[in-house]
């Protein structure tokens, strides 16, 4: 496997026709993540989830995992990782100043284990669900085939 650093088509989506909607979405998941991660949490919320640090990874994991989709220049991934990574570390800094959060390193941790886990199933069939969801729909609409990502 070979792996593409050039600058070229840096930011180029051609496998998926609903770019703008998952862009869109994209923005919303990393609004309502920091918004969450600096808000205070209702008691009912935090008995709810299992293992703060599980939850940590499933949602830095989720968010790296939905660009990673969008974008597939290998050069444009590598720069997703280094900005969610970035950004678990800065909100845990965010939340070091609120009344009602803790600064938490092995929240860093988990954040970034989140990324990187999501990074590498990235090249794997993982990387192609929307794709996958986006073609099936058009197929069952159009009748059409959408081509390989």
């Amino acid at each position: 496997m070979t792996f593409d650093f050039s600058p070229v088509n840096l930011f180029r989506v051609r496998h998926l026709h609903f770019k703008r909607l998952w862009l869109a979405v994209g923005l919303l998941l990393i609004s309502g993540v920091t918004l969450a991660s600096v808000t205070s949490v209702p008691k009912e919320v935090t008995t709810l989830v299992f293992n703060d640090k599980l939850t940590h990874v499933a949602v830095y994991a989720c968010l790296m995992g939905w660009f990673a989709q969008i974008f597939r220049h290998d050069l444009t991934r590598l720069i997703f990782v280094v900005l969610l990574c970035a950004m678990g570390v800065g909100i845990e800094f965010i939340q070091a100043t609120t009344p009602t959060r803790k600064f938490e390193v092995l929240d860093m941790v988990a954040n970034t284990s989140g990324v990187i886990l999501a990074w590498a199933l990235a090249y794997t069939w993982v990387g192609t669900v929307l794709w996958r969801f986006e073609s099936f729909f058009i197929h069952k609409l159009t009748g059409k085939t959408a081509a390989n990502p």
